[in-house]
């Protein structure tokens, strides 16, 4: 099963990126479990919690396709590193005016807002870079050590903030996540790729860039239905990620403890996931895994919903990490190779937008039914839905992945 880590990691250039990547990501995950817990901490409302998330998700939504059109016109590289210097700043600001005692729920939304602004626009270049990094033979590997990193520091990154929230206060989780930019800008300033074609001289404009890439991907028998079935997933099941503190105070009574608990269980499940997804060879099956992959975290938030039980919970969460890494890493990969190369970063910017706008449509969804109805009412009812939008591309699996397969050769 490691078989997949040890083929992405034998490229020079992957290594390089991953041994920098790896403490951003832990960085990234001690600021998210830090907004989430101060934003519980000031306002204890579902509905700012959800705001909140969907703050730093939304931007997304305009940001992703045009950061994407960027990214296929200029050095993805020189956006990427662009991106996360000011990304750090962002982080610096929010420790700053945390540990000044200035904060607010407003000014944190605000600020959440800017660097899900960065993220967005920087994206599409991050997730088409992995095609620069190593060989196409070698793709589904490289996706899925990148989401076994990044689910490595899901687990990590929570277990840190809970000891830096509980001893020293949240403003240093902040801090901390500023200073972790450092090594991964290092790192993407000690790669060696070879020099990419650059249209700088296009006709087109950015605007007319961003429609060929929606209009290409409708088009398509395959993209489309795949991304259509992320977004479904996106909005009516992932959002429950954003609601963690809220359960793991409201519902389990477990406090700070639980939320790093539950968050960090997610990583451990997914990366159990990643290292089996990573480990078999080729695209063929990779459809069926797709698809099949959301049944399974519908099935996993379910029983998550609906229990009271923390231990429940966390096997629960557990399952859903696994089952989000199997479909994510599957989905991404046929993207990778199914797409034409200079579209790329357009068609994986609609994927970036779904995976980040749609939790944060359904974050605040769900976060303001929850002020009415508890927060496992929600939850239940968009497990529900995804249940439906499973069914709709189980029965064109066939179409959709014979569609992949031939764009993909």
């Amino acid at each position: 099963m490691l078989a997949g880590v040890r083929r992405a990691f034998s490229h020079i250039n992957y290594r390089v990126y991953q041994s920098g990547n790896i403490f951003s990501l832990v960085g990234t995950w001690v600021q998210r479990v830090g907004v989430g817990w101060l934003a519980w901490e000031m306002t204890h409302s579902p509905f700012w919690l959800g705001a909140i998330a969907a703050a730093e998700l939304a931007p997304s939504i305009i940001v992703g396709p045009i950061g994407g059109a960027v990214a296929d016109r200029i050095s993805r590289l020189t956006l990427i590193r662009s991106t996360q210097g000011l990304l750090a700043v962002v982080a610096l600001a929010m420790g700053l005016l945390t540990l000044g005692g200035q904060m607010t729920p407003w000014l944190l939304l605000i600020l959440n807002a800017l660097a899900g602004i960065v993220v967005s626009f920087g994206q599409p270049a991050r997730l088409s870079m992995v095609r620069a990094l190593v060989p196409v033979d070698s793709l589904p590997s490289a996706v899925a050590t990148n989401s076994i990193m990044w689910n490595m520091a899901r687990f990590i990154g929570p277990a840190l903030a809970g000891f830096i929230i509980a001893q020293y206060g949240v403003a240093w989780a902040f801090l901390l996540n500023a200073v972790s930019y450092s090594a991964f800008i290092f790192a993407l300033f000690s790669l060696n790729l070879p020099p990419r074609p650059i249209n700088t001289l296009a006709k087109t404009s950015l605007l007319a860039d961003m429609k060929e890439g929606v209009v290409y991907v409708s088009r398509h028998p395959g993209l489309g239905p795949v991304l259509l079935l992320l977004m479904v997933n996106a909005v009516t099941v992932r959002p429950y990620v954003e609601l963690l503190p809220g359960f793991a105070d409201a519902v389990f009574g477990a406090g700070v403890d639980g939320f790093v608990a539950l968050t960090a269980a997610i990583g451990v499940g997914a990366i159990i996931a990643g290292i089996w997804v990573g480990g078999r060879e080729g695209f063929a099956g990779l459809t069926r895994i797709a698809i099949d992959g959301v049944l399974l975290m519908a099935v996993a938030v379910l029983v998550f919903a609906a229990t009271q039980s923390l231990w429940v919970g966390l096997f629960g969460v557990a399952l859903s990490g696994g089952a989000m890494v199997i479909s994510g890493v599957a989905m991404q990969s046929l993207i990778q190779q199914a797409t034409d190369p200079d579209k790329l970063s357009r068609v994986l910017s609609l994927y970036g937008l779904s995976f980040r706008a749609g939790p944060a449509t359904g974050a605040l969804i769900m976060g303001a039914a929850s002020e009415i109805y508890g927060l496992q009412v929600p939850v239940t009812l968009g497990a529900l839905i995804c249940l439906v939008g499973w069914i709709w591309a189980r029965r064109r699996m066939k179409v959709i992945d014979a569609a992949l397969n031939e764009s993909g050769q």
